[in-house]
């Protein structure tokens, strides 16, 4: 893109500068400006070393900045702090108490816990955002954490009105107070439960299918008997 904004202006300043040439300006003829389209008209603009610059510079800035925005199109965490022992790593399932302090890319706060008690995340519940909880697995109790978090994983096109726009990159720096494991029952219940509970859904809807089709046998035999009960 960079490269070729360059040479866009690189051609666009030759073709001014030939198109105000002392010569050219004597051999031009009377012209219909209505047969030109309107980008026609910058390549008779005079210019000048400034100009170009500025133009460069700009382009360069755009580039810059649109090469930012598609750098981030999926989660980063960087680790700021680590304590000396960090065995045990967190997972689906445990509960941490953690302090954020979450930034747009341009520095602005949205929302810190810094000044309240420590927020309580028992991951794979989905009490956060999707960015968010997915960068505190695999963290252990002390660590520090830079997430830059991409908007489909944070609050998407949407946005959060008025502090988070839409299709807006998020920034977290979180520090993990406390990583509460989850306990062997728990552990059952949030991987087990959900399967017999997806298991038991064809037997109900079985069943129910079964009683629906017995409650409709039944008026058939009624009307069966009652017509043996006539003909005697």
């Amino acid at each position: 893109m960079l490269e070729a904004t360059v040479g866009l202006i690189q051609v666009l300043g030759h073709t001014g500068a030939a198109c105000w040439s002392p010569k050219s300006l004597k051999s031009r003829r009377k012209l219909d400006v209505s047969a030109f389209p309107p980008v026609f008209f910058l390549s008779f603009f005079p210019f000048t070393m400034k100009t170009e610059v500025f133009l460069l510079a700009l382009a360069f800035t755009c580039a810059l900045a649109q090469d930012e925005q598609n750098a981030i199109g999926e989660l980063l965490v960087e680790s700021l702090e680590k304590p000396e022992t960090c065995s045990v790593l967190s997972a689906m399932g445990d509960t941490l108490q953690i302090h954020y302090t979450g930034k747009l890319m341009d520095g602005k706060v949205i929302d810190s816990s810094l000044s309240r008690d420590p927020l309580a995340v028992e991951l794979g519940k989905r009490t956060v955002i999707p960015g968010l909880e997915q960068s505190l697995v695999g963290v252990c109790e002390g660590q520090k954490i830079k997430a830059t978090i991409p908007s489909h994983l944070a609050y998407g096109k949407r946005g959060y009105p008025p502090t988070i726009p839409g299709d807006a990159a998020l920034e977290f720096e979180v520090e993990v107070i406390s990583l509460i494991q989850q306990t062997p029952w728990q552990k059952m219940v949030n991987d087990v439960f959900p399967l017999v509970c997806l298991g038991l859904v064809p037997t109900l809807l079985g069943m129910v299918g079964l009683y629906l089709y017995k409650k409709a046998q039944n008026p058939s035999k009624k009307k069966a008997k009652d017509k043996k009960s006539k003909k005697k």
